[in-house]
């Protein structure tokens, strides 16, 4: 069931606006751009048909879910055209705030997960970050993301320094807090890249784009670029309190608000989303291949 047709449609739709943006941002905002304001604000309700596919092939579907997957996106594309409308220097409104709210504490809290089967619960995740490009880039045409993945050698530069100096801070407090164990395996070289790829592009990149590329963007505007930076750390490292634990890990929280200190910086240096990602997926890839 899991790969079944509806279900490889489905995640090949959820992909689509993710991979479009990344890679094409110029030519789909001048596509959106061709659409009158009404149409731009109701464009994103298909992000429904995901949800649709995979519930009725797997016997999940609801009402209820259907009518969340269909009026939130739009919802949030209200909102964001009335920030771009009252915000047109973009300093940050209320409602990109209550926005990156929403979104974050849905993901992190697992909200809508119970709309999916357990398996297949990775969709909303998706689903809410697809929401959030278009409004973003679409609605509020947000400047400074940097969400261009078509990767420069600078990138991967600049996300290799801010490794080198993240990690021996990183593996000294993980071990001597017991949150790190050492596992001396040598993975084969394609297990190392598959891991690499895919936490780049499933991890890092949207969680890059949700904390930098929104957040400390917005933040900076608020607070400037130092408070900016270790707030949106801070609350990086918050939203790991429930990972690997039944209570509140706080040793996950110190190591991955430190992470986001150096993430934010590679973020900062050219506003590349790329860059932040490429240090993320290097951390994340090192944990779960040798420290975990």
């Amino acid at each position: 069931m899991i790969f079944s047709p509806p279900v490889m449609i489905a995640a090949g739709l959820t992909l689509l606006p993710f991979l479009a943006a990344a890679f094409f941002g110029e030519w789909v905002l001048r596509q959106a751009a061709s659409l009158p304001a009404w149409g731009q604000m109701l464009c994103p309700g298909i992000l429904c048909i995901p949800y649709l596919l995979v519930a009725l092939a797997t016997g999940f579907f609801h009402w209820g879910w259907f009518a969340l997957y269909l009026g939130l996106p739009v919802a949030l594309a209200v909102l964001l055209w009335s920030a771009r409308e009252l915000d047109p220097q973009q300093r940050g409104d209320w409602r990109d705030f209550l926005i990156l709210a929403v979104l974050g504490l849905a993901v992190d809290l697992r909200w809508f997960e119970p709309a999916w089967p357990p398996y297949l619960a990775v969709f909303n995740k998706m689903l809410m970050l697809d929401a959030g490009i278009y409004g973003f880039l679409v609605i509020r045409r947000l400047d400074g993301v940097g969400f261009d993945l078509r990767l420069r050698f600078r990138d991967l530069g600049i996300g290799l320094r801010e490794l080198l100096f993240y990690t021996p801070m990183a593996v000294a407090l993980g071990l001597s807090l017991g949150f790190l164990h050492f596992h001396p395996v040598w993975p084969k070289l394609s297990q190392a890249l598959g891991a690499m790829v895919f936490t780049f592009f499933f991890i890092a990149v949207p969680e890059e784009l949700f904390f930098r590329g929104w957040m400390q963007n917005l933040l900076e505007r608020r607070l400037g670029r130092y408070p900016a930076l270790l707030l949106t750390a801070s609350l990086f490292g918050l939203s790991h309190f429930n990972k690997r634990a039944v209570h509140f890990n706080w040793r996950y929280v110190l190591l991955a608000a430190l992470a986001g200190v150096f993430y934010g910086r590679a973020w900062r240096q050219e506003r590349r989303v790329g860059a932040s990602a490429m240090t993320h997926a290097s951390v994340d890839t090192i944990w779960s291949l040798w420290l975990r």
